[in-house]
């Protein structure tokens, strides 16, 4: 899972997701292709459950219809996304073939009491994933703004060459921007879609 990490045409995938609390049953996820060279070359989508334990599935369903061997890394939005829908980034690293770069942005307490207070059924499971994701580390972007990242198949001090690659501003590598804009745009559109496939 090798990546050139200043080759002018290095590829990301940036995943992240938009749902509404209480009103979606489905998330959506949307994935963005983009060049160092701040090109987009790419888009997919994909569903996961709120609340549930599919968002690594999920994943690979939006890498795999893609079909595109030349990604070189991915990057994603977090990895407890939809809901405590707990993402197995060791999962989505082998499934892929892909280094892979999580990317969160505040610092958390923990999330087991939140687990078992919302899941009691299956909060070992969520929480069995989460900590086999590992703990996170706080790295300095060279926009002077703090993340904090989970690195697979990449040291840290190579996933933070990337993000700088990536980083034009703020804290947010423009693949996740841009995929979390487009997450956004898919959900508002969604009821609207709906309607037109039934027609009046």
């Amino acid at each position: 899972m090798a990546v050139r990490y200043f080759k002018k045409g290095i590829r990301a995938l940036g995943v992240a997701e938009c749902f509404r609390k209480g009103a979606s049953k489905r998330s959506i996820l949307a994935g963005v292709v983009m060049r160092a060279d701040m090109l987009v070359d790419g888009f997919s989508f994909a569903t996961a459950t709120v609340g549930g334990l599919d968002a690594t599935d999920a994943i690979l369903r939006l890498y795999k219809r893609l079909g595109r061997e030349d990604v070189n890394v991915l990057m994603l939005n977090g990895c407890v996304i939809s809901w405590y829908n707990v993402v197995d980034l060791h999962a989505v690293a082998e499934g892929t073939g892909k280094p892979l770069i999580c990317v969160t942005y505040e610092p958390s307490p923990g999330l087991e009491k939140y687990f078992a207070e919302y899941f009691p059924s299956d909060w070992r499971e969520r929480l069995a994933i989460y900590e086999r994701n590992g703990p996170r580390k706080r790295v300095l972007l060279r926009t002077g703004h703090e993340v904090f990242i989970r690195a697979i198949g990449l040291s840290e001090d190579e996933a933070l060459r990337v993000l700088n690659r990536f980083v034009m501003h703020g804290a947010i590598p423009e693949p996740l921007r841009l995929a979390r804009l487009l997450a956004r745009a898919a959900l508002a559109s969604v009821g609207e879609l709906s309607q037109a496939r039934l027609g009046p």
